[in-house]
């Protein structure tokens, strides 16, 4: 599957979109678009894909990303299953990057909010205590409309871009390079790799997904993501894997198999190389 290119229709020319979805499960595929995005997770939990970071998502969640950032998010197994009753509950908020124009960032009051939309040129996800805040704001931004709603984004926009507690998502290596989407061989592989992580990845499917050669495909990979492919999958199969820890659902050994890995020794190395601990350490963190 290649990525998408998201075209956002804004309705009656309305400067700011905004969509408020309560639904079993994100159904969006790997995709980009030139608005920016506010995505603020009422109620849910997952994998969040943005660029080349991937790590987990709960409910109270707060992200921004930037104009043509590759991304999605995809809700847990038990959202998937056939009988299952649960719910995500979310607000996305989309505006276009000239909504406020180059010349209004001349004057000094608007310099913060520049400065924001540079960092979600990588993703961007708030810490608890400022997402907490923010979600409040997001909500009377889905409440609210016409000039009303256009101010109150100014105003989440300007509390977000002050705060200092935030995480950039994408690498620096990738926020670095000139991705062209194009050509879709990276997207179609990294599809691939984020949705069957927890699956035997073998280098000759992943290569001929990308038209190249194994040891061509090695060198592609690595000079895009600055990761091999056995390092980028590793960090996934982590990724999960902490989550699986602080659901605290599993046993240590359940999880290594969960989350992709075959050999339990190996997984411990791994997680504590990752991680600085073990992952008995790390369940022990999340459960005092």
């Amino acid at each position: 599957m290649k990525v998408m290119q998201e075209h956002i229709d804004f309705p009656l020319r309305s400067a700011v979109k905004v969509k408020w979805r309560k639904m079993p499960h994100f159904t969006y595929p790997w995709h980009f678009h030139s608005e920016y995005e506010i995505l603020y997770v009422i109620e849910g939990t997952g994998t969040s894909f943005v660029a080349d970071n991937a790590e987990q998502f709960e409910s109270g969640d707060l992200a921004m990303l930037g104009s043509n950032l590759p991304h999605f998010w995809r809700s847990d197994e038990k959202y998937h299953a056939p009988d299952s009753n649960e719910l995500i509950n979310y607000i996305v908020i989309q505006f276009p990057g000239d909504l406020f124009r180059a010349s209004l960032f001349d004057y000094p009051e608007f310099h913060v909010i520049q400065e924001l939309f540079s960092r979600s040129s990588r993703g961007i996800r708030f810490l608890p205590k400022v997402a907490e805040e923010a979600g409040k704001q997001v909500i009377k931004i889905a409440q609210s409309s016409g000039f009303d709603r256009v101010i109150q984004l100014l105003k989440l926009l300007h509390e977000l871009a002050k705060t200092e507690e935030y995480r950039l998502l994408a690498g620096e290596l990738y926020h670095q390079q000139n991705h062209d989407f194009t050509d879709n061989r990276l997207t179609k592989v990294l599809h691939l790799l984020t949705t069957q992580y927890q699956q035997k990845i073998k280098l000759e499917k992943v290569a001929e997904i990308a038209h190249l050669h194994p040891s061509a495909f090695c060198r592609f990979f690595k000079e895009k993501t600055g990761k091999s492919l056995s390092e980028y999958v590793t960090d996934l199969r982590i990724s999960y894997a902490c989550k699986l820890i602080i659901e605290g659902k599993l046993s240590v050994t359940q999880v290594c198999f969960e989350s992709g890995f075959n050999n339990l020794s190996n997984f411990n190395r791994t997680f504590k190389r990752h991680t600085q601990m073990t992952p008995t350490e790390y369940f022990q963190r999340f459960h005092e």
